[in-house]
């Protein structure tokens, strides 16, 4: 994969780029304190799948106009939204509030905002609906009974998969490659 450097604002933002140029992109967001290559592998097998990568490096920040920032530099107009853990939370936040940016959303670990997670919380009950077709992966951090709350705010096709894993992103990496390129083809 190809590391570049993109500056947006005031900040220079970390950004590895990878496979075919092709029409078809998928933006991954990893959790915080993940390493840099956590998605190599998910990005090998989705390049396989004739799948263009871009893995914004965690950084702490990273916001909504940061990530149009960085898809605008790059010339990608609309992407198929993958995250894990605070990813997921940021990526629920892009597709909810960039409709037309994204064609699908894949999350693993965190629920949408406005949904109650594991412990009973919201993080944000101003949130809107998701309206693009969503997997959300259930784990140990998100078990399935949480998960299922966030169906009630995705007015799309909603899948939810169980992955009895607590880190999606290194134990999972070949059923989240799956789930994404399933989300992301249009047969």
């Amino acid at each position: 994969m190809e590391s570049r450097r993109i500056t947006v604002g005031d900040r220079v933002w970390a950004v590895r780029v990878g496979g075919n140029e092709s029409r078809h992109y998928v933006l991954l967001l990893p959790d915080a304190g993940d390493p840099a290559d956590v998605y190599d592998q998910v990005c090998e097998r989705l390049q396989t799948s004739d799948l263009r990568t871009i893995v914004i490096e965690p950084a702490d920040g990273l916001d909504n106009a940061a990530v149009f920032g960085i898809l605008d530099e790059l010339k990608v107009p609309w992407a198929n939204l993958v995250g894990t853990g605070t990813g997921a939370d940021l990526a629920w936040q892009l597709a909810a509030r960039g409709f037309g940016r994204f064609m699908s959303l894949i999350a693993a670990d965190s629920g949408h905002p406005a949904a109650p997670g594991a412990d009973g919380a919201i993080a944000d009950p101003t949130c809107p609906p998701v309206e693009i077709p969503t997997t959300l992966l259930a784990t140990k951090r998100l078990p399935r009974e949480a998960a299922e709350a966030s169906g009630r705010h995705v007015y799309g096709e909603f899948r939810l998969v169980p992955v009895d894993v607590a880190d999606v992103a290194a134990e999972a990496g070949h059923e989240l490659a799956t789930e994404i390129v399933l989300r992301t083809s249009f047969w």
